[in-house]
């Protein structure tokens, strides 16, 4: 497993510093399109992918989801989603990104007709986004009402029905929030079960009742129970941690002490 961080989430705002963070704990970055979306002032796809290769930093990238909604059952909504998810992953690829993170979009009520409305736009988006430029792994959210997926099963149908580049990221906090350490494996078997791959991980904590994206290590997430379950996973995983450099360095304490890596 190659392991990284969400600057974001840490709080971290400088790239430069970024990039020193992680070089200093031989990290990737997760890439947030949203923030280079909401200020374009920062380094360019190429820009970033050049500061990552002087400084011996890889990249992943979570994709938008400010404002984006790849299943919206309005036309213009969705048509709009579409284009700004394509820009970003052209972006993604063109610094060097590893895999790109995409979340899956929401319904605003959860009747029958719109429920299957959405589920189709859903499917149509991965159809035209396909095959992606990088690939692209798919996240369990399911912790806001309005999140249209809810379990394994229907993420699996989704992805396995999109076209080949796209597989799975395993968020195992946002799994414990929706169901604690039963959802977790739900999810981690399911995927494994699946013809697409696992490609990314999502590594925070929480208490089990809402998304703190705390240190790991700082809630109660088991992350020893799910050593040997992972034990061969090969991808890439994001510590999307707040807390700063000190949230970060605890955080990979944490983790090589429960899954000796």
């Amino acid at each position: 497993m190659k392991l990284g961080y969400s600057a974001v989430t840490a709080g971290i705002v400088d790239p430069r510093e970024a990039l020193e963070l992680a070089a200093r704990h031989g990290l990737d970055i997760e890439i947030s399109i949203d923030v280079r979306e909401m200020f374009p002032q920062l380094p360019s796809a190429k820009e970033l992918r050049e500061m990552g290769r002087a400084a011996g930093v890889g990249f992943t990238a979570h994709l938008p989801f400010v404002d984006l909604n790849l299943a919206s059952v309005v036309e213009a909504a969705w048509r709009t989603s579409l284009e700004r998810m394509q820009r970003a992953l052209e972006f993604s690829a063109e610094a060097g990104a590893q895999v790109g993170v995409l979340h899956t979009g929401q319904v605003p009520l959860r009747h029958p007709m719109l429920l299957e409305a959405a589920r189709e736009r859903l499917a149509k988006a991965l159809e035209l986004l396909g095959p992606p430029p990088l690939p692209v792994a798919v996240e369990n959210l399911a912790l806001d009402r309005h999140d249209l997926l809810e379990t394994p099963a229907e993420l699996v149908e989704l992805v396995e029905g999109a076209a080949e580049g796209f597989g799975y990221t395993l968020d195992l906090p946002h799994a414990f929030v929706q169901g604690g350490e039963a959802q977790i494996r739900a999810y981690l078997e399911a995927m494994q079960a699946s013809s697409a791959p696992i490609l990314h991980l999502h590594l925070h904590d929480n208490a089990g009742d809402y998304d703190a994206h705390l240190p790991v290590g700082a809630g109660r997430l088991p992350y020893a129970a799910f050593k040997d379950a992972l034990a061969g996973f090969e991808g890439t995983a994001a510590l999307e941690v707040t807390g700063g450099a000190e949230g970060v360095a605890a955080s990979l304490e944490a983790l090589r002490a429960a899954w000796d890596i």
